[in-house]
């Protein structure tokens, strides 16, 4: 009789479909299950190196201020604005791109599920164009810094002054030019062309042609061994009152974490843009409409792309607004 009932016990689990398998766990296939995990992975990457950067930005008495650091723009767009300056535009520019890409990378996922071939790879298209915009101004972005601001790996010409003081000459007179704790400066390379106007809080007047810094035809600025411009000074009020300085480049770590971050989420929308190519590709080639399963490849990628973007908005917020 107890076997009787195990065999019927048994016969309702098999019907019920119990003891099926090949089920989609989270209703979720296998694909999208692994792109989860990826994504999951990675995101701890980057939280790691976040994290590091808040560290060792916290542990520092000075930090470059994005404002002065990040105040270009290409084609001059910078002097339409008061002072030749326009903090964040071009980065708020940048981050629109990014942000539009993951809007029409929604409406190919979306156009994927009613099967609908050409709105996937007229949307995938328009999704590729911005990440490679995106790629394109992060590209001039790097170019001007390493080339017209000279920031390194290893060397950061941008700072903040950590007392207040008073710029002296070469003669060691004291100049008009003051200076307060925590106003930027900018440390620019000998013989250089420097631009019109003031940089920053301690970068002074740079005359708009090239000048031969070393031969001293620009009073208050000393060349150091790695032949920069840099200026003494004499800290006025507080405990060093009186005592003579000279200006040093800004906390190395900045230039390797910037280029290093930034550097690592630009390979990832590299790779992204790759990605997108070959399935907007397989796409129009009615391979993915012949599964019939509403373009699920897309929607993998989809999930890459969106994580791709979400990672900038907390890159953005460390390096160019905090």
């Amino acid at each position: 009789m107890a076997s009787t009932d195990t065999a019927i016990t048994k016969d309702k689990e098999q019907e019920s479909g119990m003891w099926e398998g090949a089920k989609a766990p989270f209703k979720a296939s296998y694909g999208k299950l692994m792109m989860w995990y990826f994504l999951l992975s990675d995101a701890f990457t980057f939280s790691g190196f976040l994290i590091a950067y808040g560290a060792l930005r916290f542990s520092s008495p000075t930090w470059p201020v994005p404002d002065a650091v990040f105040q270009t723009a290409p084609f001059g767009i910078h002097t339409w604005f008061p002072g030749d300056k326009a903090p964040l535009i071009f980065v708020t520019f940048m981050s629109f791109l990014l942000i539009i890409s993951s809007v029409t990378m929604v409406r190919a996922v979306q156009e994927g599920h009613r099967e609908n071939q050409k709105g996937v790879v007229f949307w995938m298209v328009l999704t590729i164009l911005g990440g490679l915009g995106f790629l394109g101004c992060q590209a001039w972005e790097w170019t001007n810094l390493i080339g017209e601001e000279h920031m390194t790996v290893t060397r950061n010409p941008f700072g903040t002054h950590t007392t207040s003081g008073v710029y002296l000459n070469e003669d060691g007179s004291v100049s008009d030019e003051t200076f307060d704790a925590g106003e930027t400066y900018l440390i620019h390379k000998a013989g250089g062309h420097h631009g019109e106007g003031e940089h920053g809080g301690e970068g002074g007047e740079h005359a708009e042609e090239t000048h031969d810094y070393s031969q001293g035809d620009h009073a208050g600025y000393y060349v150091n061994e790695n032949n920069f411009l840099q200026r003494k000074y004499q800290v006025t009020g507080g405990e060093y009152d009186g005592e003579v300085r000279m200006q040093s480049f800004g906390p190395m770590a900045f230039g390797a974490l910037f280029y290093g971050i930034t550097g690592f989420h630009g390979f990832h929308v590299f790779s992204g843009v790759l990605f997108l190519i070959i399935i907007a590709i397989n796409a129009g080639s009615g391979i993915y409409a012949a599964r019939k399963n509403g373009y699920e490849m897309v929607e993998k990628i989809g999930l890459y792309w969106h994580f791709v973007d979400l990672v900038w908005v907390f890159v953005f917020l460390v390096f160019y607004l905090l």
